[in-house]
Parts: C-alpha cells; structure tokens; sequence
C-alpha cells in the first residue's frame, strides 16, 4: 500500500475559532496598541513567586507556558501586557530585579502587518487560492466548498455537528473512495484559535495531497467566555494542569466533552476508531513533536515504535531548512496537562497520536509572518509523510 492509496481524514472542524474581525479604519479599533510581548525566565524560587504574583496582581496574558501553574525555576515564560499596564508592570519589575526581554515591542504594528493588508489587497477567486497567506473562517469555508466541488472523485465534504454559536463543524475527507474502510489518518489544526499557522497546514496540506483560546461558550455565573478544547476531552479531565475557573486560559469546562465542538469531534472519532490508525493535531508556538503522555510521567505501551517514528519526522523537518525541532512525552518535554486530544485519542485505541507544535520559539509567537508558511508547510509535510509511512510498516 502507497501513501496515495491512504485515507486521510481531514478535519477543520475546530479551524471555525480563527475568526479576524472585519478591518475598521483602525484594524481591532487600535486594541492592541501599545502592547508588549515580553520574556522572562525566573533563576530562582524567589522569582518563580514574583513572576506568578505579577501575572494574577496585572491578570497578564500567558502566551507560553498556557498557565501560571506550570511556571518553575528555568521555565521560559513569554507574556502579552496591555498598554494600560505596561508601566506599572515594567515598574513592578525593576522593583523585583526580574530581567526581562522584550520580543514584540508594539502588538498592533505587527498585527496590522500580518492583517492590516486584508482589506486593500486583491482577493483572488477562490479557483487562485493564496495558500501563503492567512485566512478568515469565511473564505476557508468557502475554499471547502470549492474544493468538494471540484475534486469529488478525491474529497468529500460533511458537517459532523454544530459549534456553541451555531455554525456547521465541517470535515474534508480526502482518499479515493473505492475502498471505504480503508485505514485512516485524523489532522486538526486549530483547536486554538489564536494559533494561525494551524490552519494554513491544514489548508496546504489538501492542496499538497487569532488571540482566541478557547471556545465561544458562555458561563451563566461567570462573564468569562468559552473553555480550552484541548483540555475538555474525556481523559483524566480536568486534574493537574487544567483549571476549574472559568476565567483561566485552561479552563476545562463544566464536564468532558461539554463543549458542543469537542463532544462532535469525538463523537465522530470513536464512530470510526477501528480505521484511524493516527490523531495529528497541530498548535502553535515551540517546534515541538508530543506523543502521549500528557497528564502522566509514564511510558506509553507501544513507547519504542511511536518514538522511532516521532525522531524519524523531525528529522524529515530538519531536513528542509535546518529547522529543529524536540520530540517526546508532552508531560517531560512540555508541561503535565489533562483533558488533551492527544490522550484521548491513544486512550481510545488510536495508536499513533501526535500533536505538533509549529514554528516558530518565539520570536514571532502567535503572529508568525505570511512568508513563513510556506517553509513551515513544506517541512511539516515531509514529517506527515514520513509518519504515515511509518505506520504501513509493522513495528515492534
């Protein structure tokens, strides 16, 4: 069997979050003017404290680690402060001796670089799709569609539920359909939705073959919104490493799978585990390759094969451009964190489950440049490829 005889199920089901805010005269009404991204990285335990006082005392926003509970001594943390509190903040500290870098001096120039452009420049017709350049859910949807329509014999197009706001949770499935139950690969990208680059993969890998976190839900006690998809899955849910506050980037909802848009994905991967032989699920930002466990320090059963497989893929991505990326358990290489697709997956007799963590370490963070998805795509790829080869071979 040849990697075109493969299924492989497509999904950008959870892409839907991604949504850009039509372009005013002033892009996000000048939301973000002023802000910073900054990185700190504590030496000690005093610093650990000071760090995580500042980050609940000025409610700053964690781009990396997602909370504050997984910052420790040598953790590298980059945090979004706002223009309201970045004199306070930066005052706090020179005060607390904590040395800091700053990656992004001003928040809004950079996004009106990576958007600011959408409204003036030509949109082609969806027959000339851009594939190296970001996307609103509109025209992703649209580009479906199109796609549907014009590759049938190779593509099919379906709703597998509904998000909390109503709208269509749509899969492509990609594979010739003379055999249909052929064994299959499950790609997401985009189940956070500030998370770009995950849903340009996506797109580039059919063709090849955006501060949001969480969900859009809404909590009667609380004036929060939505919980983290990634931590609603029904697996260990909601022990260490996610939150019950509603208010926190990790939130883990009030159940598993009381999100509408993770209780549909898994709905429909339990429906057909017997055929997904792979889950890949693909984030943003720290060139990362995580195989399960996340919630656990423990090797998983078929440890040897998923990390002979994992080390031959970042290899593949090497490849392209020198790019490097780390492999191995997410609870070692990452953070310990429950309730992820990852687990769920393998716990659910998927055997080979992944979630990639893309370019870049955090220079650019969440607003990686257009001209970088391209090699990002391409070297991604090459590590798909070769983890689908991987699994038509028998491994011991």
């Amino acid at each position: 069997m040849t990697l075109s005889e493969w299924t492989a199920v497509l999904s950008l089901c959870l892409a839907f979050f991604s949504i850009w805010l039509p372009v005013q005269s002033h892009l996000y009404s000048n939301l973000y003017a002023g802000d910073k991204v900054i990185r700190l990285t504590p030496k000690n335990n005093s610093e650990v404290s000071a760090l995580k006082n500042m980050c609940q005392q000025f409610k700053v926003d964690l781009w990396q680690p997602s909370s504050v509970s997984y910052i420790r001594e040598g953790t590298i943390v980059d945090a979004h402060i706002t223009r309201n509190n970045s004199h306070a903040l930066l005052a706090y500290l020179q005060h607390t001796s904590l040395q800091y870098k700053v990656l992004l001096s001003n928040l809004q120039n950079l996004i009106e670089k990576q958007v600011g452009v959408w409204s003036f420049r030509h949109r082609r017709a969806v027959s000339q799709y851009n594939y190296e350049m970001y996307h609103s859910l509109d025209e992703i949807q649209r580009w479906m569609f199109y796609m549907n329509g014009t590759h049938s014999d190779l593509i099919s197009m379906f709703s597998i539920g509904k998000s909390y706001e109503g709208r269509p949770l749509f899969v492509l499935k990609l594979g010739k359909r003379t055999r249909p139950y052929k064994r299959a690969v499950w790609i997401d990208c985009g189940i956070h939705a500030r998370e770009w680059i995950g849903p340009a993969f996506c797109q580039w890998f059919v063709k090849e073959d955006r501060f949001w976190r969480k969900t859009r839900s809404k909590n009667s006690r609380f004036h929060c919104y939505g919980a983290d998809a990634n931590r609603n899955w029904k697996v260990n849910w909601c022990d260490e490493g996610a939150s019950l506050n509603p208010c926190d980037d990790t939130y883990c909802g009030s159940s598993p799978e009381s999100e509408p848009e993770v209780k549909a994905a898994a709905r429909f991967l339990r429906k057909h585990r017997k055929q997904i032989k792979a889950y890949l699920s693909f984030h943003a930002y720290a060139q990362l390759l995580l195989y399960p466990y996340s919630y656990q320090y423990a090797e998983i059963p078929n440890f040897n094969c998923v990390e002979y497989a994992a080390y031959n893929a970042v290899n593949a991505i090497r490849s392209a451009y020198g790019v490097r990326y780390k492999y191995g358990p997410a609870s070692s290489i990452l953070y310990v964190s429950s309730g992820s697709s990852m687990d769920w997956a393998y716990k659910n007799g998927i055997p080979y489950a992944y979630a990639f963590e893309l370019r870049d370490t955090g220079h650019f963070g969440f607003l990686l440049p257009e001209y970088l998805i391209k090699p990002t795509c391409v070297e991604t790829m090459l590590a798909v490829k070769n983890i689908a080869m991987h699994i038509l071979k028998k491994c011991h």
